[in-house]
């Protein structure tokens, strides 16, 4: 009987009816403990994770009998996906499963950075009415700019629409001509990432960390976007310079920011004080795409994957 080890959160019902009758360990805990995660995987045909457990290197030796990975999410950076190509390993990632939750996350953070009015409960409860100090702006007529227009993207850039927002991108591996660029929402412009970034209201970014993004939105380009400007990370920590972030809210010259992606995650209390008392930051924990609908999504897809890889092989 084919072994799974499901090392990181899943949905369980999704466990119980799409992996039925193979041997398998759920341990979600198991990302914490390499010890007893390396134990479990001696005789593993599959594995399943999210973003933190690191598939390469010692991991990949010591489960000579591994078949496939399943991945709950579609970034692919914690799997050594060469290494695993040449053992014969196949890697399942849940692409489109929570496309939807991670544009909803862009869309109302978005929402809430530019108005600036939800953070006043306390003082109105106190008997105070700062009205004049939370008149903030209207997502309408904004420009959202994309960064990569791949199928998240594409899902924000719906949303976004359909509340007034004009939206451009910028995605070198996406031909001129690709119908993406004029979808039933509205044409997108297409532009270089220098004038994007120079022109949006709203920059969101939907690309994976290599070599090429790491760093990509620094200190240099982060001051040549719009004075107000809010920047939005759902992607991958590492792309964004987030000291130079925080110095740029601190200065006033973001209008907002929302991370939801770290260069180390999860963070520690060293890169954590870098954020201590900035204005109109949002930090959450690599949470864009799970929500309780996409976490069922995502959990059946990858458990379908996999289970249909095992009965093949």
């Amino acid at each position: 009987m084919p072994k799974v080890v499901i090392s990181e959160f899943m949905d369980e019902a999704a466990i119980r009816e799409g992996l039925s009758g193979l041997d398998t360990l759920y341990d979600p805990g198991l990302v914490d403990r390499p010890e007893a995660l390396a134990a479990a995987l001696a005789g593993a045909d599959a594995l399943i994770v999210r973003n933190r457990t690191q598939v390469r290197g010692a991991l990949l030796a010591g489960a000579p009998d591994l078949k496939v990975v399943g991945r709950l999410g579609v970034g692919l950076d914690n799997i050594d996906v060469a290494a695993c190509r040449a053992r014969g390993v196949a890697v399942y990632p849940a692409t489109g499963a929570n496309d939807g939750a991670v544009a909803e996350y862009v869309v109302g953070t978005a929402l809430l950075l530019l108005r600036g009015a939800y953070g006043a409960s306390a003082e109105v409860a106190a008997g105070a009415w700062p009205r004049n100090a939370l008149m903030g702006r209207e997502i309408a007529g904004k420009r959202l700019g994309l960064v990569g227009f791949g199928a998240i993207a594409r899902e924000t850039a719906r949303r976004a629409a359909a509340l007034g927002m004009t939206v451009a991108a910028y995605d070198p591996y996406l031909p001129p001509d690709d119908p993406a660029w004029r979808s039933a929402h509205g044409a997108v412009a297409a532009l270089a990432l220098d004038a994007l970034i120079a022109s949006s209201d709203v920059l969101s970014l939907h690309v994976p960390l290599t070599d090429e993004t790491r760093g990509l939105i620094g200190a240099a380009a982060i001051a040549g976007m719009p004075a107000g400007a809010v920047l939005i990370n759902a992607a991958r920590g590492g792309i964004v310079d987030e000291a130079a972030v925080a110095a740029a809210l601190k200065a006033g010259h973001l209008g907002g920011a929302a991370l939801d992606v770290f260069a180390r995650e999860p963070l520690g209390a060293e890169d954590g004080a870098a954020f201590r008392d900035v204005p109109n930051l949002i930090l959450t924990p690599h949470i864009a795409g799970v929500t309780r609908e996409s976490n069922v999504r995502v959990s059946r897809v990858t458990a379908d994957a996999v289970r249909r890889h095992l009965m093949e092989v």
